[in-house]
């Protein structure tokens, strides 16, 4: 059985208790309303109305009920399926789905990405789509599907209220296709008196097809408006259809004329298009604006000398920023949410172009765009008013922990001050993920017995960017008694050497690893453990059978054994000298080590 039998059988139950209601004004509703009391992640706080033949955008609200943050998280609607009784009956419901099926309309593509969403956390969810002109008013339900990385929910059900469009709202309507200018591109640029070739890319950021679709120019006369020579008559751009997702271009070669002036002016395109493949009805319209720079001759000043304080000018500053996410690692992506405000009192600005302008090290800009191009155009901005921009942005890998500037260089107009110019910066912090490693562990003498000591040396290496803070290591282990060597603080590059002398406790039972816990901490007092292992046999003591011999008591021994030291004193001054000599081997041997510790430290920094 498909997975709309469920949906069916429920709705047909609703449609019996909607049946059993009163009706007013005579009109019977083939719908069907779905308890969403048996959701568990969706939750619709109003009933969205939506109109017959008109774009509905139904809100509803995701939770996360679970005990786990929900990576990369997307909605959308859940596939329509016919469902079968058996082979032959189709199954008969009251049910039926709202909207329009539309092409990519279930895909996974074309579903909204909420991102992450937290434990016990909730988010918006808008989906879109045309109400069929064919249904009657009443109660319909829909299903909806949600998937992350780590997540996948059963399909979950949503009502709205479906209303009959009347003549004024047919007025209105200017259909569901979007169309996009200039997406990812630089802004076209010709200098006078060449002709300026250039090309415009328009992409269909909806979910629906547009057929007979023909962009136009608005036009003036007036060279302030439109910096371009009309010489063609037509310069009308026609495309049978463009498809959802899909980029056609608009192609221009348009001569500049003699006396505009040089700056950004704002093209107007009127773009009409048909939403049905039979090519029949009405033209239905948008307008949408890009912008063209040209560099000609500077504007007259009629005002004499220019000073500052002769001429009133917008003031654009940022309000805000944030950044998606808030923690900024060096290498990964971010969105930058800039809110820029309009901070004069009475004194608007128009024609704004704000350019994104990173700090650079070495030559190199510490911020990139995703798309390669830094530039945001505003149509305008009111006293007082703020306008959010949004850019995906990149921070370089391999750069200092710390803060970077980005500078917003702005270009626009007051009434009194044309092609203004101005900057204001931001301060990004940047931070480097901690990383260390160890050189080779030393263990003078590597068995030992029961109550005495071996020497523990190694260094530990900051390969890092940021400093490691109250570096220590601690030696755990059945056989030894616990202990511990504060290395301190290691600046990047750097190398800090662990010195400890670890004492048997008891017998070796296992494969003789000694566990090294390694510990520091960052900037903000936060704890990092990194462990490690050594080898170390731990024997029991056993102690030196003297035989019969009562150590202390020297009655009954014969003077021979003076005889005997005294007769062989050449051989008991060596044993003595072989048993020095050995101390002093391990003593150099020791400090050769330590020796050479330090000098591979010393080259690695170098």
């Amino acid at each position: 059985m498909k997975k709309w039998k469920r949906l069916l059988v429920g709705c047909l139950a609703a449609v019996m208790a909607w049946g059993s209601l009163p009706q007013t004004g005579g009109i019977t509703a083939q719908a069907a309303y779905k308890n969403m009391n048996d959701n568990e992640f969706i939750s619709v706080e109003s009933i969205t109305v939506a109109k017959t033949g008109k774009t509905a955008n139904v809100t509803f609200k995701f939770t996360n009920t679970g005990s786990y943050d929900i990576e990369n998280l997307k909605v959308g609607f859940s596939e329509y399926d016919v469902t079968y009784l058996d082979d032959t009956e189709t199954l008969q419901s009251s049910y039926q789905f709202p909207f329009e099926i539309t092409k990519g309309m279930f895909d996974d593509e074309n579903m909204k990405n909420l991102g992450t969403v937290k434990a016990g956390k909730s988010k918006s969810v808008t989906l879109s789509a045309k109400v069929r002109r064919d249904i009657k008013e009443g109660y319909y339900c829909f299903e909806v599907r949600a998937f992350g990385d780590n997540f996948s929910m059963e399909n979950e059900f949503v009502n709205i209220w479906v209303t009959a469009a009347t003549a004024e709202d047919s007025e209105d309507d200017t259909g569901t296709v979007d169309m996009v200018l200039g997406e990812g591109q630089s802004t076209p640029d010709g200098t006078y008196p060449n002709v300026m070739n250039f090309s415009v890319n328009m992409r269909n950021a909806s979910i629906e097809t547009a057929y007979d679709v023909i962009v136009s120019l608005e036009m003036s006369e007036d060279h302030q408006k439109f910096p371009f020579e009309i010489n063609d008559s037509n310069y009308d751009r026609r495309f049978e259809s463009v498809a959802p997702g899909q980029t056609v271009s608009l192609d221009y070669s348009m001569a500049i004329r003699k006396d505009t002036y040089s700056g950004y002016y704002p093209i107007k395109a009127i773009i009409q298009y048909r939403d049905n493949s039979t090519h029949t009805g009405e033209y239905l319209k948008l307008e949408r604006t890009f912008y063209v720079r040209i560099h000609n001759k500077e504007k007259e000043d009629k005002l004499g000398e220019f000073n500052q304080n002769d001429r009133t000018q917008a003031r654009l500053v940022v309000d805000s920023f944030e950044t998606i996410p808030a923690d900024i690692i060096a290498g990964q992506e971010f969105e930058l949410v800039l809110r820029m405000k309009n901070a004069s009192s009475g004194i608007p600005a128009s024609n704004i172009l704000f350019s994104l302008e990173s700090e650079k090290i070495s030559d190199s800009a510490v911020f990139t765009t995703e798309t390669g191009s830094s530039s945001i155009t505003v149509d305008s901005l009111a006293p007082g008013e703020v306008k959010e921009l949004r850019m995906n942005m990149i921070a370089r890998a391999g750069v200092d922990q710390r803060s970077y500037a980005i500078t917003i260089n702005e270009t626009y107009d007051s009434p009194e001050f044309k092609n203004a110019t101005n900057k204001v910066s931001i301060d990004i912090p940047v931070k480097q993920i901690p990383r260390l490693n160890t050189g080779t562990i030393e263990v003078m003498p590597e068995s030992i017995t029961v109550g005495s000591e071996t020497n523990v040396m190694f260094p530990i290496n900051n390969t890092g960017k940021v400093i490691l803070y109250n570096v220590s290591a601690k030696f755990e282990g059945d056989s030894i008694e616990t202990a511990e060597a504060y290395v301190g603080n290691i600046k990047p590059g750097e190398s800090g050497n662990v010195d400890v002398m670890v004492k048997g406790a008891s017998p070796t039972m296992d494969d003789g690893k000694i566990k090294i816990t390694i510990s520091y901490e960052d900037e903000n007092g936060d704890a990092s453990f990194v462990e490690k292992e050594m080898s170390l046999m731990v024997t029991e003591d056993v102690p030196v059978d003297y035989g019969d011999m009562e150590v202390g008591n020297m009655e009954g021994i014969e003077e021979e054994p003076k005889g005997f030291f005294a007769s062989h004193k050449g051989i008991v001054f060596a044993v003595i000298l072989c048993g020095a000599a050995g101390v002093t081997v391990f003593v150099l041997r020791r400090k050769k080590k330590k020796q050479q510790m330090e000098e591979e430290i010393d080259d690695e920094i170098s």
